[in-house]
């Protein structure tokens, strides 16, 4: 007999849902009283920030060091995870460095007040609401103040992913923080695409859009006069002053409206001229109204230091980038300071395990991030690794394209002789240098072994010239304008633009400094017989004519390929070697693993499946 389909009628299927609504309200009520109680227990345990004692001599100055934005989880290459940004603060704080403040900076130019011996002034720009909300414990865990810079224009937009009004004067009013300011907003103006194509003004969305076939023709709203295609101001100088003084007027509205007050502190948003701009003109307007409205000015980034006989309109920042370890933050300070620096070494018995030559290493995570000195190379030498002449090396390169991660086998002592194998920028390389001479035994395009099909030129110019239909047709002011781009767009659409096979010159694109690689490698060392393997596929096979004993190396090196549209200066490279496993080839004999096993390596994962899964809700909730 058929038997019916379950109901509400049936009894056995309500009981079953009946229980499954039971669950479901036990575990959301639970989920509400631990909310509930983490907000009472912060409430009560609540603390405040305790200013630095300590103080030193003039001379030492502070660092500024800002952060873009913060993110819960890893992955960004612009927005820093929570973890790396603990990372981070926690390794200055064990360099011995304390926060201060707006007030202290003012003081400690107008009236000599003595800084603490490592000061730093710790900076958020863009003010967004994941920064707040993921970096706040972090700061408040170790005593330090930070300065939230943000864009009044997001008050009247009522963006909720940015802080508000009412946001900001909760978070000052918990004693870590203050407010400073990025400018009214963020905006650009004579932008060009790479193939100078004039684009003309363009909000943030816009921006983003195109940016991918940007170069560096174009500028920040308050730095240069409006031009046209052809670089000929199309505007009057007192057109000019009234544009740019409306921006300050409105913004020093705005803060005294909703906050009451205008921050101290402002930033000139890509600045870094001989001014502040990049027109005479444009910069003494400028100058006026900083001047005007601000105790101070930040006008400068890519060194962190300021001295005290720096200006304090035009004091000067780092940005650490999200992908940056460790190491690459204290390295950059270290060279723009002149002041020595412990650098984290990570699991200590994986790190005994080698020498470090070079840069600094450290182990965390089954990863060995190697660090670069300033404009020169990273290397660490595996102990005992001579005794063996044959191997299998297995690892996944994930740091940046704009660099070159090697190793090197079969290595003598003072690097003269040896194999190396390389990622760097669009190409695997297998060289063997003999005697300090090197010999090119392979160069395979890193595209072709993913299966990249390369364009032309013509091709991505004309890809360039549909995104920016694309987004003027977006963003138009108006529905008329919006469909005079559409039609462009669609005329644009029929175009052919001549390819590859058909003769016309290949588009070798511009390595960009965040630009991160993924590469599996497997490296085969047999005799005089090297063979190199990617994602499992065989991708090299050639004969060497090193055929003794030497050591294996790891090695990182700035090469100066890379490209980032704001020119800023970053000379330290770190490569990122995942899941390296060295051993014996054709046996289980190990020379070293980053991996983890046991009872480490369920702890890790399990500690990976709870960041999917976080990551999962952030992105869909």
């Amino acid at each position: 007999m058929m038997q019916s389909p379950k109901t509400l009628f049936d009894e056995n299927y309500s009981k079953k849902r009946n229980r499954k609504k039971r669950i479901r309200a036990v575990l959301q009520f639970t989920l509400l009283l631990t909310i509930v109680v983490a907000i009472v227990v912060s409430y009560l345990t609540q603390k405040s920030y305790v200013p630095y004692t300590e103080q030193a001599p003039l001379e030492n100055g502070f660092i500024a060091v800002s952060y873009f934005g913060v993110q819960k989880t890893e992955g960004s290459q612009q927005l820093i995870s929570e973890k790396n940004l603990r990372a981070h603060l926690q390794a200055l704080k064990n360099q011995g460095y304390e926060t201060i403040t707006t007030d202290d900076i003012y003081e400690f130019y107008h009236s000599g007040k003595q800084l603490p011996e490592k000061a730093l002034y710790l900076m958020f720009e863009d003010g967004r609401r994941d920064t707040a909300i993921f970096s706040s414990p972090i700061i408040e865990e170790l005593n330090y103040h930070a300065t939230m810079f943000t864009y009044p224009e997001k008050f009247d937009r009522g963006d909720t992913k940015f802080l508000l009004p009412d946001d900001l004067k909760d978070l000052v009013d918990n004693n870590y923080w203050e407010v400073g300011t990025n400018g009214y907003r963020l905006f650009y103006i004579n932008v060009f695409d790479r193939y100078n194509n004039y684009l003309g003004e363009m909000d943030p969305l816009m921006f983003n859009t195109v940016s991918p076939y940007l170069g560096r023709k174009y500028n920040h709203y308050l730095m240069d006069y409006i031009r046209d295609k052809d670089f000929v101001p199309k505007e009057s100088y007192s057109r000019m002053k009234n544009r740019i003084s409306y921006d300050y007027e409105k913004l020093d509205s705005v803060y005294k409206s909703d906050l009451g007050y205008v921050p101290k502190v402002s930033v000139l948003m890509h600045a870094n001229t001989s001014g502040f701009g990049n027109n005479a003109q444009v910069s003494a307007v400028n100058e006026y109204w900083l001047k005007k409205l601000f105790e101070m000015n930040f006008n400068r980034e890519g060194y962190c230091l300021n001295v005290q006989n720096s200006s304090i309109y035009d004091l000067t920042r780092m940005q650490p980038q999200a992908w940056w370890p460790v190491n690459h933050l204290l390295m950059r300070i270290k060279y723009d300071t002149k002041k020595e620096m412990v650098f984290n070494t990570g699991e200590q018995e994986r790190f005994n395990r080698w020498n470090l030559e070079k840069g600094a290493a450290e182990f965390k995570d089954e990863q060995v991030f190697l660090t670069s000195l300033p404009k020169n190379q990273g290397i660490i030498r595996l102990k005992n690794s001579s005794r063996y002449r044959n191997l299998q090396i297995d690892t996944e390169l994930t740091g940046n394209k704009a660099g070159t991660q090697s190793i090197y086998l079969r290595a003598d002592r003072n690097l003269s002789s040896y194999i190396a194998v390389e990622a760097s920028g669009a190409y695997f390389f297998i060289n063997e240098i003999n005697g300090g001479q090197k010999t090119e035994l392979a160069k395979i395009s890193i595209d072709e072994v993913y299966g990249k099909q390369p364009i032309s030129v013509d091709e991505d110019k004309h890809n360039a010239e549909l995104t920016a239909l694309e987004a003027f047709s977006r963003y138009a002011p108006s529905t008329g304008t919006g469909q005079v781009y559409v039609n462009r767009l669609k005329e644009k659409t029929k175009e052919e633009p001549k390819t590859v096979a058909e003769g016309a010159q290949v588009y070798v694109p511009t390595i960009r400094n965040n630009e991160k690689g993924d590469y599996k490698l497997r490296i085969e060392l047999d005799n005089d017989i090297l063979r190199l393997f990617c994602e499992d596929k065989k991708i090299a096979e050639v004969e060497v004519k090193n055929n003794g004993r030497g050591d294996v190396c790891l090695s990182s090196a700035w090469t100066g390929v890379g490209w980032e549209q704001r020119n800023l200066d970053d000379d330290v490279y770190d490569a990122v070697y995942k899941d390296l496993v060295i051993k014996e080839l054709g046996s289980d004999v190990e020379l070293f693993s980053a991996k983890y096993s046991g009872w480490e390596k369920i702890k890790y994962n399990i500690n990976e499946y709870v960041n999917i899964i976080i990551d999962w809700f952030v992105h869909h909730l």
